[in-house]
């Protein structure tokens, strides 16, 4: 074999044209190897992980998208229920309103009342005293003018009509002070 001659570039010379051919035939053959079997391989799992990370990202974005609109359904249904719960307020309100007016006026009726029997039942009792001292009056001024008179005065009724007069008098009398 003949040696290559030409500028010295050490190590990287071949000293024989044979270590040149064999080592462009090995490249090629290192080439034409990788190019068929390696390569492929890299390519088909480089577009496999691609396919996980594209699906990947079409599963987040779908789940992103479901999720916003879970959120906007939960955001609608929390707006009606916030309408829905102040409308049960404002009838709770507008009921106990009614309920409280509606007691007010029992209570007011009820106290008118009261007040009516306890009128009666004082112009009742009055009646009632007035008769019962009328009557003991009467007896204890027919006995006082027998006294002083000096006769009996034991006529019911000529005593009942000076009794009667004697205390109209004092009405009068006690109506004109007034």
């Amino acid at each position: 074999m003949l040696p290559l001659e030409g500028p010295s570039l050490g190590p990287l010379l071949p000293e024989h044209w044979s270590e040149f051919i064999v080592g462009i035939v090995l490249f090629l053959l290192i080439w034409f190897v990788m190019a068929k079997k390696i390569v492929p391989m890299f390519e088909k799992m480089y577009d496999e992980r691609t396919a996980e990370i594209t699906g990947g990202i079409e599963k987040a974005e779908k789940a992103q998208a479901e999720a916003d609109a879970a959120l906007r359904k939960y955001q609608a249904q929390l707006a009606n229920a916030r309408e829905e719960a102040g409308q049960i307020r404002e009838e709770a309100r507008a009921q106990a309103a009614v309920a409280g007016a509606e007691i007010k006026q029992q209570a007011s009726d009820e106290a008118a009342r009261m007040v009516e029997t306890a009128r009666a039942q004082i112009e009742a009792d009055r009646t009632q005293a007035v008769r019962s001292l009328r009557g003991e009056s009467g007896g204890l001024a027919t006995d006082l003018a027998g006294k002083i008179v000096g006769e009996s005065l034991s006529d019911d009724e000529r005593a009942k009509r000076s009794v009667e007069r004697f205390l109209g008098e004092l009405e009068s009398q006690a109506a004109e002070t007034k």
